[in-house]
């Protein structure tokens, strides 16, 4: 089966043999299927060793010289294998003019690359093969390697690493959806389980470290300011740490004299594993043959939530994620980012304020558009630093003080005898859609009747059938939001709603702080005249406890 294009070497004239003494070279891979399989001995590096030293003592007078070449734990679908091209090499300079293998398999399992290199590369070089297993040999009998045997035999060496591949990849697949830990290493913060590697414990001198990262970020310490931290208080990055507890791991890329970086500190803030959910397969080789890393979309992880202790909680670990998706960019060699970064807005632009200190006195913000971009665009938006904090404080108060009325309040209706709680509103609305949906089902159904009386053309009801079951779908969706509000109402509020909890801590609240900032804001639009609107996180659950007391107080009342 021969091929035109060859992968190692560039077409030239067959030249016939002129070699009667050969140098040798034992080609011997064992890959990691083969120890893990465990079935026997015979495709063991020593196994392998003994029977080409058995033929080359047994044809001694045939060969000059002899060298070995070993690749233990590779497959055979990948071509980067440092004894592999040692032996490429040997044999494109002339060192080494003939090639053995135990069999086919050895040389690779990739039908294309073992085919490539018995007729083609192998060929124009004069290099005589042999593959005791198929009794293939190259001089002493040519025909061999045409024989329909070897292409059958890398056809099922191939199919066979395909199969393999396969099944070892539903067995992970498997254990990453019971939320069974499969990697070779535990993520910083952690250690294997010495009982059962599959399960992680927390490793406390790391975790610590990864406590004081989360909080040194959410204080509003910038990635590079806490590298630089860590680094000059001689904190181990998390490869020197391993290396330190005497792994052998090397992370990709790392250096001679790893430390910590920014993309360190990012992935570490980003990754959900510390708040004790296992998180896997965010990354796959692309095929059993191409041996690169590819991404995993977010969606097809595997994510088994409290499987392992948290070393971080969820809510702390939310805050984070919020913060690292704003804009926090600083001014030069400020470590700690600004009160307000990633919060303001200008009012008429949307785009960010920037931050002015005036003659190192007052801070002011402005419309970035106007300052940077345009004075014709935007206008400034200014507004004084402290007049900022004094007012966002005040509005912040002010829902403090809502959320502890509200639940003193929540308290005394869950305290009264049941009732089940109605809402004029949400039944209005309700009953309005129903008759919105019935109104464009009739139109719906009544469109087939006038296209078969002629009055309109197939093309018009195609067209208009699909607007009506477009807008019967937009129904729908609302009336599916109405009617599980509804049913949150009647089931009741306790004291325990995110709304009630995340502002009633912040009941004696006299400084600003980012932390409060990036719990309880979501984002801060500045007017023209020096006005701002604060809005609020948790909006529905405020809403929904807003319209409880309302339905229910008046049956409380007295």
């Amino acid at each position: 089966m021969s091929r035109t294009k060859n992968r190692y070497i560039e077409q030239s004239p067959i030249r016939p043999y002129s070699i009667t003494r050969w140098k040798l070279g034992e080609y011997i891979r064992l890959s990691k299927e083969d120890l893990n399989r465990g079935r026997d001995e015979s495709n063991s590096v020593a196994n392998q060793k003994k029977l080409l030293g058995e033929y080359y003592e047994q044809h001694m007078d045939e060969f000059e010289g002899r060298e070995v070449y070993v690749d233990d734990g590779h497959t055979g679908t990948d071509t980067n294998r440092e004894g592999f091209q040692k032996l490429l090499a040997d044999v494109m300079s002339r060192k080494i003019t003939c090639v053995i293998v135990k069999d086919l398999s050895r040389l690779s399992r990739n039908y294309s690359d073992a085919g490539s290199l018995i007729e083609n590369l192998f060929v124009q070089m004069n290099v005589r093969f042999i593959s005791l297993a198929e009794g293939v040999d190259s001089y002493h009998n040519p025909d061999s390697v045409s024989s329909i045997l070897v292409p059958i035999t890398n056809v099922m060496n191939d199919n066979y690493c395909y199969q393999t591949s396969k099944k070892i990849r539903q067995v992970f697949d498997y254990k990453r959806r019971k939320g069974e830990f499969i990697g070779s290493y535990a993520p910083y913060g952690y250690v294997k389980d010495p009982e059962d590697g599959h399960y992680l414990l927390v490793d406390e001198e790391a975790a610590e470290v990864v406590k004081d990262i989360f909080s040194m970020f959410l204080s509003g310490k910038t990635k590079p300011a806490i590298v630089r931290h860590l680094n000059e208080h001689g904190v181990l990055c998390p490869t020197a740490y391993k290396q330190s507890k005497g792994l052998k791991y090397n992370a990709p890329n790392s250096a001679a004299n790893p430390m910590w970086s920014t993309i360190t500190i990012t992935n570490l803030l980003k990754n959900r594993v510390y708040t004790g959910d296992m998180v896997q397969g965010r990354q796959r080789v692309k095929s059993y043959k191409v041996h690169v890393q590819e991404r995993v979309p977010e969606e097809e992880w595997f994510v088994v939530e409290n499987t392992h202790e948290a070393i971080i909680d969820k809510e702390t670990f939310e805050k984070a994620q919020q913060l690292m998706k704003r804009d926090t960019r600083t001014a030069p060699k400020q470590k700690e980012l600004y009160l307000f970064s990633g919060f303001l807005r200008c009012a008429d632009c949307g785009r960010a304020m920037s931050r002015i200190a005036s003659k190192g006195i007052y801070v002011y913000y402005h419309c970035a558009t106007y300052k940077n971009l345009s004075r014709t665009a935007c206008t400034r938006h200014a507004i004084k630093s402290d007049r900022l904090e004094a007012a966002v404080r005040y509005a912040i108060q002010r829902q403090v003080y809502l959320a502890v009325s509200y639940t003193d309040t929540i308290r005394k209706i869950n305290a009264a005898p049941f009732q089940k709680s109605r809402s004029v509103r949400l039944d209005s609305l309700i009953t309005t859609k129903e008759k919105d949906l019935a109104k464009v089902m009739r139109y719906k159904q009544s469109l087939y009747q006038d296209w078969k009386d002629g009055e309109i053309t197939k093309n018009d009801y195609r067209r208009m059938s699909e607007d009506y079951e477009k807008q019967a779908e937009e129904i729908n969706a609302v009336l599916d939001t109405l009617t599980k509000e509804r049913a949150e109402l009647e089931k009741g509020v306790d004291t325990e709603n995110p709304f009630l909890v995340a502002f009633r801590k912040y009941q004696n609240i006299d400084k600003l702080t980012r932390e409060i900032l990036i719990e309880l804001v979501d984002k801060i639009t500045v007017y023209e005249n020096g006005n701002i609107s604060v809005k609020f996180k948790f909006a529905d659950e405020f809403r929904r406890v807003a319209e409880y007391i309302e339905v229910n107080a008046r049956d409380t009342a007295g």
